[in-house]
């Protein structure tokens, strides 16, 4: 039943306000499938065009798997709990608080990898603990096939593997790490995403050396350590704390207490490393769900089920869209709270102002014109609905949206947004600013500059290479 509401409650909210910017990426990425791209796997991708083909192109359409797969995370916290000795209704307020948590919530509202890797990441930790309890080491091919699949999803997998491993080593039982099984689990987990691992080896590895250079430095590593409170959230912090150290201390635990090692692991390294918070959130999860069942032993379910609440609340403001978007922009508390909700809106009203650039065009110009967006959130929603506005194809060099296509040689006239002037017009003979990109709420593409350049100074293959840039934008 917890599972069918978190269901409905993503469904419910999936319509609104707008489309997430990676998942514009996404949706065209859909319409250009390959076995790999530069900055991700091949499944999500192949998520958005399933969704699409199936249920429509439309918003809520986009966001049914990763709203399916998180209500699924959390039944599986619910056997976690299981696994450590919880009641069936200790079970189901263990999964009551998890879809409560800020990770949970965030995971389950839009199309992104994280939507595939927070459960990925909780069911490869809910099947080891059952290896740990029940001696059954067959398992190890199920976890194998779950690794599997988020390797084609997001390779920060890789990392709970190391962390899992590492925690085993330190904390034993050690024997698990000898069995054939493990060798055929880590067998399965090649076979399934040696695709998107061939494609990456023949291309250079291109998202390897990317995500090699996101890397924050010092003033990431506080930030980390805020997120380690914030993607659970503040009313939930002292649960996972709980059950980090009832793993590590508790006696009838004892031969679990690799998970809590893995996090003593990972999550130092990712502070030095300046990484984002988010990236702990499935071992995170995972000891939300174990300070659960040992709260309750010491009789704090009441207690439990009001942080839960309160935490629910405070995490639905932050990251679904229960309140109109204009309350959360004329309330500067809620403008804190919903600042990720700012970057789902907006995207109709750059389209429309792109637009009226493009229609100010000679006639002659605008027949052969082509739009060209520096990021692929600004292309991804030119697609999306630049058609309705009757604008030509959106062109991008970023990451992958490069690949997509570029402008056929001949095109001299290009509506330009939110790039830099001086190393775009150094492309072209002329170069005209017609405005800036202004929205209604906070936006931030807001002030970005549109241009209108014409008479490239070189063909397009070679303006492209200069064009063409990896990163986050």
């Amino acid at each position: 039943m917890v599972t069918v509401a978190v269901l409905a409650v993503f469904l419910a909210f999936a319509g609104g306000p707008g489309y997430y910017v990676d998942e514009l990426y996404f949706r065209v990425a859909g319409e250009h499938l390959a076995w790999g791209y530069v900055d991700q796997p091949l499944l999500v991708p192949l998520l958005a065009r399933l969704q699409i083909v199936l249920f429509g192109d439309s918003l809520t359409a986009i966001r049914v798997v990763p709203a399916l797969l998180t209500a699924v995370s959390v039944l599986v916290t619910g056997l976690i709990a299981g696994e450590l000795g919880a009641g069936r209704r200790l079970q189901v307020l263990t999964a009551c608080v998890c879809a409560a948590t800020l990770a949970t919530l965030a995971a389950g509202h839009v199309l992104h990898p994280t939507a595939v890797d927070h459960l990925v990441w909780v069911t490869a930790c809910w099947l080891v603990i059952r290896v740990l309890r029940t001696g059954d080491e067959r398992l190890w091919l199920a976890v194998g096939a779950v690794v599997g699949v988020g390797l084609l999803a997001k390779y920060l997998v890789v990392l709970l593997v190391v962390a899992l491993a590492a925690g085993l080593l330190v904390a034993g039982p050690r024997r698990v790490l000898r069995g054939g099984w493990l060798l055929g689990g880590a067998g399965v987990a090649l076979l399934i995403a040696s695709p998107g691992l061939v494609w990456q080896a023949a291309h250079g590895w291109p998202q390897f050396t990317m995500a090699s250079e996101m890397s924050a430095g010092p003033a990431g590593a506080v930030n980390f350590l805020v997120g380690q409170v914030l993607m659970i959230g503040p009313f939930l912090t002292p649960v996972w704390v709980i059950g980090l150290v009832a793993l590590l201390r508790r006696a009838e635990w004892r031969p679990y207490r690799a998970v809590a090692t893995a996090y003593l692991v990972v999550a130092p390294l990712l502070m030095l490393l300046g990484a984002e918070p988010r990236y702990t959130e499935g071992l995170l999860t995972v000891l939300v769900a174990a300070g659960c069942v040992r709260a309750a032993t010491l009789g704090r379910r009441l207690w439990l089920g009001a942080a839960a609440v309160l935490n629910g609340v405070l995490a639905a403001l932050m990251v679904l869209p229960v309140l109109p978007i204009a309350t959360y922009a004329g309330n500067p508390v809620l403008a804190v709270l919903g600042e990720e909700q700012f970057g789902e809106t907006g995207w109709p009203d750059l389209a429309a102002q792109v637009s009226a650039v493009h229609r100010a065009l000679p006639v002659d110009e605008r027949r052969r014109a082509v739009v060209y967006a520096q990021n692929y959130g600004e292309a991804g929603a030119l697609a999306r609905y630049g058609g309705a506005y009757g604008l030509p194809r959106t062109y991008s060099a970023q990451n992958s949206y490069a690949d997509f296509g570029r402008p056929a040689d001949g095109v001299d006239v290009v509506v330009a947004v939110g790039v830099d002037r001086a190393s775009f017009s150094a492309l072209f003979g002329r170069c005209e600013a017609r405005g800036r990109l202004t929205f209604d709420v906070p936006h931030f593409e807001e002030g970005k500059e549109l241009l209108v350049c014409r008479e490239p100074r070189l063909p397009w293959a070679e303006t492209w290479r200069r064009l063409r840039w990896t990163g986050t934008f």
